[in-house]
Parts: C-alpha cells; structure tokens; sequence
C-alpha cells in the first residue's frame, strides 16, 4: 500500500492552502459540535514513521476543535529493560496487562473525539519485535548474514514468516477493537504519516542536533534509519492486513505539510457527515433511554403480592412468549468453537451435598492450598480472573468470601456489577470491564460480570436485540484477548434450584440480619424466570469455548459449591504453574 503515496507533486500556494484549509476547519468545528449532540463517537488514530510529522498534524487539529470533547493519548515505547525483567514472561504473561488495555482506558464517550498518537499497531509491532529479537531494532536479524549465508539467508525469511504471522495474531485485536467501537456509534479513521528514507533521516538527525528538541530523539531512534527497508515491509504488511472496510487506512504524506492537513481535515469532515446522515437506530435508541432510566433509578415498580391465580398464569404466560422471541432472535452459532457439550440447566444434579465435618474439613484444606498457590502465582505474575453469574440467592456472595479469606488482602480485587453508571453507558459494554482488570500476579473477582449483556440487559431490554446478538461473540473476543494475555480465567455458573431459591428468598425476607439481601428486583426476577432461562442456555450454547468454559457449581447446598469452586481454582493454579 505504501507505494501508492505521491511524493512528487508540487507544494500548494499559501494563499489557496489557507482558504481550503479555513473552510474544511470551519465545517469541522460545526460537525464536531453535532457529533456530540447525536452521540457520534470520533477515534482518530495516526501511525506512521518516526519524524513523519504525526504530533504535528494532531496539533494542528486540535488548535481550532472544542478542547472540552478531545483529549489525546500518547502510545509510549515499549521499556525493553522493564520487558526482560519481567518475571511473567517465562510463564506466557505478555505484560502486566493486556497490550489492548490502555487503549480501551483512553477512549473517550461517545460524543467526543479521542485522538492516538500512535496506538494499537504500534504498540503491536514493538512487542512482536521484542518477542523476536529482544529489542526494538531489527538490526540483529542480519547478524548472522556472514558465515553460512544460505542458512542465515533461509532463517531471515523464516523470520519473516514468523513476524507475520505473529502481526496477523496482533491483527486480530486490534480488528476486534475497531469492530466493537463501529458498531458501538463510534468513527475509526486511521491515518498513516509516510516519509521517505531520506526525509526521515534529514529530520531525525535535525531534532537530534538541536538541544531544545534532542529529547524527542533517542539514540536507538537514530539507529533505526538504519532498518528502514525491513520496517517498511513490516509497515506495509501491516497497512494491508489491517485495512478493514469499516475502519480503512488513510496514506498521508508526510514531507507535504499543506496538503497532509487539508487530506486529515477534509477526510474527517466526509467521514462525519456521512455518519451525521445517517438514520438512527430505533430500538438502540430506546434501550439506552431505559437503561439511562434503569441507571437513575427512574423505572416503574410493579405490584409483586396479592396476586389472584389468574394474574399469575397471565403473567407466567407473557414471560414464557418474551422467552420463546428472545430465543429465536440469538444467534445460531458463534463464529469461535465451542465445547462439545455445554452446561445445560435441565441437567444439574440438585442433591449434591457435603457433610459439615467433611466440608469444614475440606474447606480448609483447600484454602491453605490456595494461599500457597496464590503466593508462588504472584511471584511469578501470572494473573487469575475468577468470574461468577448465577441466580439470585444462589450463594455467590458467600462463595466469593471462602476463595477471598484464602487470599492475601493485597493481592486481590472484588469487582461488582451494579447498574451502568452514565459515563459506562456512554462506551461500549465491555470498557468498564477492559478498565478493571487485575493486575499481573493478582487476583480479579467479579461479582456478576461483562455477561450482564445478554443476561439482566437482554432480558430487560437495556440492550437492543441487534446489541445483545452480537455480544456474544464480542464477549469471547474479550475472553481469548485475556487468555492470550496470560490470565488464568475461571467462569462460575452458580445453580440452585427454584424451590430452594423461593426458600431462601423467605429466609431472608423474615430475617432483620438478612434483609437487606433481598429487594424487590429479586421477587420480580422469579416472574421473568422464564426469560432469563432462555438466556442461560444461550449464553453456555455461544460462549463455552474451549479457553474459557463455563463450570456450573451446583449450589443448593452451598458447601459443596464453595469447596467445588476452591478445588477448580486451585487445580488452575497448580497446572499452569507447573508448565515450566
């Protein structure tokens, strides 16, 4: 693709460069102002060589946008040093978290413009080449080029091969990424800066020979130039693997200052017009304003007691109809493989029981295994996620306090989900959990989970059935980023039947200590029963892959899950620390 940059036409007169650039800036200023009234998101990401310009360029943008819907995040290099003292790298943890991180962090809400400085391929192509050759020059592979050329010769395209096919690897996130945010409401323009060998050398060497500016150029910046043609081969798979229908690349030549600002403006303000001229999205637009309601606590109640038999069976009736739409309207099949047999409700053994002696007995036991295993994981920073969805007063809460008491108070973090706040309604679902992952070494739990979208919002109609459909897959993209990442990730089905539910239910109600357990959207969810049946058995039919099943602890007698569950932790642990 690179090829395709014109770098011989003539520069542009100032006077028609001012006047050209003065009326897209002004369109730009106007369509930013109604991006933000629609909720249209903007994320503007530029790459390109280094001394390309890209800073420049930003700049120059966002001298005349409204400062109060931009911010800009700066991709720093990767820390090569920090990288080979990192002890999980041995164990096949690429970081202290994900490399998709701290971009997903840094992006703002719909209705603003995020700009990148550099972003996610950057970020990719750094550590390929770290995994590669250990740093961040490409200059050691041609070492070997002395002594026994054909072999070196044959290990150099080797190399090559692999260096690909490692950028495909990368390619898949960064894919998944852009995807998720388009179909969020948010534009995905990306811009690529090019320069020539020449261009880039003239302008590096100048930054570096002048004191004020020397900074911005390191050394190993410098010895890169030496590595152009090797980069801009890598560069170039890169443009054409990435190039994506709903999120192309711009080629933007970067020794043409005038011209590269008028294509970046011009390029933006077609991109927001088209997407301003869009018609809207009925029913998306209706979810959000429920769950915008269902976020400021603003949703009608409903009589829950006194109901006559016929208002029962109505209503037992209604729910099973919703059940039966909902079930059509998923997915047949997820584009990932799923498990040969997935957990199925109609199948859990309800009687599982463990004796008190017995459990007192084992909980222990498992518990001292588990600090154990806990302090050699952080040593060797392997990250452990542990997920738990369930019914209502299925024992979750109690669950999650037998794995915590085991762990060292430091070392872990309890995530709940409650309701969206109104800055997590304006991302994409999966942001406030892509912004509350645990650190490398530690330990992520999560009471209730990134599954809430095609559980309680699919039922309650907080998502779009076009948004919950496609979350499935949004959800296992999420999932195998997380595994490749290194992370140890356990999900929970917490069961109980509904005859021990309703008991509990009772238990709680009539107990002043256990009260506040227990609300009126607890007794409302029994009446939806149905509904969120249906939405079980799709979720463990399209998300039950093969690194990330679902296991179901059957919760009726709570001890047996509590042990079950600390019995799989720990086995986890033990393979995964026992690979090397």
């Amino acid at each position: 693709m690179l090829e395709t940059v014109d770098f011989s036409l003539e520069a542009l007169p100032k006077d028609e460069y001012k006047l050209r650039r003065d009326q897209l800036t002004d369109r730009l200023v106007v369509l930013q102002q109604q991006a933000r009234a629609q909720g249209v998101g903007l994320v503007v990401l530029f790459e390109g060589w280094d001394g390309a310009g890209k800073g420049s360029r930003i700049s120059d943008l966002l001298y005349h946008l409204d400062a109060r819907a931009t911010s800009v995040h700066v991709t720093e290099n990767l820390d090569v040093k920090a990288a080979r003292t990192f002890a999980g790298a041995l164990y096949g943890v690429t970081g202290f978290y994900p490399i998709m991180q701290e971009f997903w962090q840094s992006l703002g809400m719909r209705g603003t413009t995020t700009f990148y400085d550099r972003g996610w391929y950057t970020a990719a192509v750094q550590h390929m080449l770290y995994a590669e050759y250990g740093s961040l020059t490409m200059a050691q592979a041609e070492k070997a080029k002395g002594e026994r050329k054909a072999v070196a010769a044959a290990m150099a395209e080797a190399r090559d091969e692999r260096h690909i096919s490692a950028l495909r690897r990368h390619l898949t996130s960064a894919a998944d990424f852009e995807r998720q945010l388009v179909d969020d409401g948010y534009l995905v323009v990306k811009f690529f800066v090019h320069v020539t060998k020449e261009a880039q050398r003239k302008r590096l060497t100048r930054l570096h020979d002048d004191p004020a500016t020397r900074w911005r150029v390191s050394e190993e910046k410098l010895a890169r130039i030496g590595n152009y043609e090797e980069a801009y081969r890598l560069y170039d798979n890169l443009l054409e693997g990435s190039d994506f229908a709903y999120a192309p690349w711009h080629l933007v030549n970067g020794e043409d200052k005038r011209r590269a600002n008028l294509q970046i403006a011009e390029t933006l303000v077609n991109a927001l017009s088209g997407a301003l001229a869009a018609q809207p999205n009925a029913e998306a637009a209706a979810a959000a304003a429920k769950a915008q309601a269902n976020s400021a606590g603003a949703l009608e109640e409903a009589p829950l007691f006194g109901r006559a038999p016929e208002e029962e069976a109505r209503i037992l009736a209604a729910a099973q109809k919703e059940a039966d739409e909902a079930r059509a309207r998923a997915p047949r099949a997820s584009r990932f493989r799923q498990v040969d047999d997935p957990p199925a409700l109609d199948q859990v053994d309800h009687g599982l029981a463990l004796d008190l002696t017995v459990y007192k007995e084992q909980l222990k036991e498992q518990q001292r295994r588990l600090n154990r295993l806990e302090m050699e994981m952080y040593q060797k920073r392997i990250p452990l996620m542990l997920m738990y969805e369930g019914w209502d007063a299925a024992g979750k809460g109690g669950n999650i306090k037998r794995v915590a008491q085991a762990l060292d108070a430091r070392a872990y973090t309890i995530f709940p989900s409650p309701a969206p706040t109104k800055p997590e309604l304006l991302h994409p679902h999966l942001w406030r959990y892509w912004t509350r992952l645990p650190k490398a070494g530690h330990v992520g739990i999560y009471d209730r989970s990134w599954y809430g979208r095609v559980l309680v919002e699919r039922v309650e109609g907080f998502a779009s059935p076009s948004e919950w459909a496609r979350a499935y897959d949004e959800i296992n993209e999420f999932e195998q980023d997380l595994v490749r990442w290194g992370a140890i990730l356990l999900k929970f089905w917490v069961d109980v039947s509904p005859e021990e539910q309703l008991r509990r239910f009772h238990d709680r109600q009539n107990d002043p200590a256990k009260q506040w357990k227990i609300t009126d959207e607890d007794w409302r969810n029994r009446d939806k029963h149905p509904q969120y049946q249906a939405a079980v058995e799709d979720m463990f039919r399209l998300t039950s892959t093969p690194f990330a099943p679902w296991i179901v602890l059957e919760s009726d007698d709570k001890r047996y899950a509590r042990v079950k569950a600390l019995k799989i932790i720990n086995d986890a642990l033990e393979a995964r620390l026992r690979e090397n």
